[in-house]
């Protein structure tokens, strides 16, 4: 299942803080049943945000942020037992976020891919 979310309303701050960032994803594909295998974050510098992915032995969550906006763009796509949408409640609970445009797809139904 991978699942986008837009993410509103978020505190500039914390857009810009890749640590935070990072633990808060990192945290919430655990809670998600995920396997984590590594993380990397880059902060643009100055105002600007950051963009992270978490690798998971399932697949990934990314996430994109605009600052000036107070938007993040996450991309959540997980196999087998994993929960994605758990994921994404974490995330936009711990960064007190306004949910927006969900987008649900289910991938690999036609190839009958593994961990379906």
């Amino acid at each position: 299942m991978h699942v986008l979310a837009d993410l509103g309303g978020i505190d500039a701050d914390l857009l810009r803080d890749a640590a935070a960032l990072e633990a808060i994803l990192v945290g919430a594909a655990n809670e998600a049943g995920a396997r984590v295998l590594s993380a990397h974050f880059h902060h643009f510098g100055g105002e600007h945000g950051v963009t992270g992915v978490v690798l998971l032995a399932e697949s990934h969550i990314t996430i994109h942020t605009w600052p000036e906006h107070r938007f993040a763009a996450l991309d959540v796509f997980m196999c087998g037992n994993a929960r994605p949408e758990r994921a994404v409640e974490r995330i936009a609970r711990d960064l007190r976020a306004e949910v927006d445009n969900v987008r649900r797809c289910e991938r690999g139904e036609h190839v009958g891919a593994p961990g379906r």
